[in-house]
């Protein structure tokens, strides 16, 4: 067998699941940044098969039983879902979970390390950033699609994988104890973003209230809606697939719009060292807007959430500026860096891109009137 860069502990972990064949190769596959990720290629007969072995990172995630438990439930029931609606082949192509040899949706290494094991998508990739309109049709559409997918998920309410993950107040209050803790010293240089901040902490409220009134709803949601979660067939340019499902919880469909808004409707990438470049993109916005309602989920969100499409972009990018800010204070203890001042410039073109959208709202909400 053939590999690179794989721990040692990966050859315990093949064992530990009925995967037929013999490995012939293991290497790093992706660009992820939280979990170890990795292809194996078992020679079966007369050919290969390949599958994604995948670390789970146990610091970030603390109950990973829980998330797997989540993981199982929603990939089994989308693959019934698609069975019955496309047939077999289309079901084979959707995210396959591989249990363990003792029934169990993940296994654990000698050191404590959880690994699962996806049947690997053939014929299917990703992209970093939506570049076509047809892409963010794409995208929304597949995000939209799977919400309707899981609307009647059954067993009851999903384990939430990192509490309060969407909950701005929350993320507000952190930012808060930063400012008041300073405790990288760095409070001082920050002042223009720390006043920014302040300006609009009543946003953090405007989607937890109308859900505590019942205006909106909670469901089964995504959570981490970036382009590259989607994957496209290498043919068609289709969407196959929607992955990474560690964050999948009950959430707001508008976090999982507005994270599509933050991310494929936005002018350069999140860690562009001139904030300047920053600004939201309508035709873009336009192509997720109409992929998004009309998919299956556009007959199930009220006029309330429809209302708010536009503000939940804004709302994911103050909140993404208020946790990259927050870290920049306490030192950078949370996201990986590049350079001292990466948070900080991630920071500042997430609030440039939320003074674009306020600039924006009239045009953004025109368009959602339209569609």
């Amino acid at each position: 067998m053939s590999s690179a860069v794989v721990p040692p502990e990966f050859h315990e972990v093949i064992s530990a699941f009925p995967l037929p064949g013999r490995v012939v190769s293991v290497a790093p596959h992706g660009n992820g940044h939280i979990n170890e990720t990795y292809a194996a290629v078992f020679a079966e007969g007369v050919g290969t098969r390949r599958y994604v072995f995948q670390k789970v990172n146990h610091r970030i995630f603390k109950n990973v039983p829980g998330l797997m438990d989540n993981v199982r439930r929603v990939t089994a029931h989308i693959a019934t879902k698609v069975r019955v609606a496309a047939g077999e082949a289309a079901a084979k192509r959707v995210l396959t979970l591989v249990s363990a040899k003792d029934g169990r949706a993940f296994a654990q290494d000698s050191g404590g390390g959880y690994w699962r094991v996806y049947d690997f998508i053939e014929g299917a990739h990703t992209v970093d950033r939506v570049t076509t309109e047809a892409q963010a049709t794409a995208v929304a559409a597949a995000f939209g699609e799977f919400q309707a997918q899981l609307a009647d998920l059954p067993g009851g309410r999903l384990v939430e994988t990192i509490p309060n993950f969407h909950h701005t107040r929350s993320r507000f209050e952190n930012f808060r104890k930063a400012v008041d803790e300073n405790a990288a010293g760095r409070k001082g240089e920050v002042a223009a973003e720390i006043a920014f901040a302040f300006s609009r902490e009543a946003d953090a409220d405007v989607l937890l209230n109308l859900l505590a009134q019942g205006k909106i709803s909670e469901r089964v949601t995504h959570n981490d809606t970036k382009i590259n979660n989607v994957m496209l067939d290498d043919a068609t340019g289709k969407t196959v697939a929607v992955i990474d499902l560690d964050t999948i919880m009950p959430g707001l469909p508008l976090y999982d719009f507005g994270e599509m808004v933050r991310t494929s409707a936005s002018s350069t990438d999140e860690d562009d060292p001139d904030a300047a470049n920053m600004h939201v993109v309508l035709p873009p916005f336009r192509a997720l807007v109409e992929g998004y309602l009309a998919s299956e989920v556009g007959g199930v969100l009220n006029a309330i959430e429809r209302a708010h499409l536009g503000f939940a972009g804004k709302l994911m990018a103050y909140e993404n500026g208020l946790r990259f800010l927050t870290d920049y204070l306490q030192g950078d203890t949370y996201y990986k860096i590049k350079h001292p001042r990466h948070n900080l410039d991630r920071c500042r073109t997430q609030f440039a891109l939320v003074r674009s959208i306020e600039a924006a709202k009239g045009a953004m909400d025109a368009i959602i009137a339209a569609s």
